[in-house]
């Protein structure tokens, strides 16, 4: 697998999806790693060739010493943009946190992409500059993260584990196959371990409020789409995005009725027709 180095040092895993036409840079959530989007962009070859990494801390990209700041998300896909040879502009997808980097990328580097469709981006309310990081205590998610199972006899049980059963269990089989295929390490036992890590993604969740990328959403000039599932459980839904594209100079929402949080794993001809339409017009 290919590697970009970051300007703070971190080598960035990222991995050619194949297709023919504009190239389109896709980031995932936290938790999972850049293969999730081969469903999507499978459906997108005949006009767009993908290109996705693996975040700092997720799949086969070590964590920073320095921590899980979202910056260096966007400083992930900026070293993928450069090494890639994606310099032309290309398209961003990403989903939650992903879509957040997305954001954060443009705004480090205005005119990096030619258009971006978000998923249900992580876009906090502010909050003070010297506020701690949101505790594990008051933050389920990071909470939930460090009880994660991370080791399972094989990945065929790992598989069969979390197709029975939420959140996993709503995914399209082809993306939680990826999942599972390229999320795991090796042990020497013959057992496999999540190579992100539970401690990580915790840190991950935790920082999630520090990126500062609602307040400046207004410098985003490239066309935008905030795309959002009806049956989000998180309040990065249809309401929020709404008015936060009332902010951008060139942005729209769109919902997605039969989805949730996970919908771009859910539905992936569904999410690849809106990203088609969006970026083809």
């Amino acid at each position: 697998m290919p590697v970009a180095v970051t300007t703070d040092g971190v080598r960035v895993a990222f991995t050619d999806l194949g297709g023919t036409g504009d190239p389109i840079l896709f980031a995932h959530a936290t938790g999972f790693h850049g293969h999730v989007w081969r469903p999507v962009a499978a459906e997108l070859r005949d006009a767009f060739h993908g290109v996705t990494f693996d975040e700092r801390g997720h799949g086969d990209t070590a964590a920073s010493e320095a921590g899980q700041s979202w910056l260096g998300f966007a400083r992930d896909a900026l070293a993928v943009v450069d090494e890639a040879g994606l310099d032309g502009r290309p398209f961003g997808v990403g989903h939650s946190a992903g879509g957040a980097a997305l954001l954060l990328t443009e705004l480090e580097r205005p005119g990096t992409f030619r258009g971006l469709w978000c998923y249900e981006p992580i876009l906090p309310p502010p909050r003070s500059p010297d506020a701690p990081p949101f505790p594990s205590n008051a933050n389920p998610l990071a909470a939930g993260a460090r009880r994660r199972r991370e080791v399972f006899p094989s990945r065929a049980a790992a598989f069969e584990n979390y197709a029975g059963k939420p959140p996993f269990s709503v995914l399209d089989r082809a993306a939680l196959r990826a999942y599972v295929e390229f999320g795991f390490d090796d042990l020497e036992d013959g057992t496999v371990r999540l190579k992100c890590r539970g401690e990580v993604e915790a840190a991950t969740y935790e920082m999630a409020g520090r990126h500062g990328a609602v307040e400046r959403l207004a410098e985003i000039a490239c066309p935008v789409v905030f795309a959002s599932g009806a049956h989000t459980d998180t309040p990065f839904g249809p309401d929020l995005l709404g008015r936060l594209v009332q902010r951008m100079p060139d942005a729209r929402s769109e919902v997605f009725d039969d989805l949730g949080h996970f919908g771009p794993l859910q539905d992936p001809a569904a999410i690849a027709a809106s990203i088609r339409r969006a970026f083809s017009s």
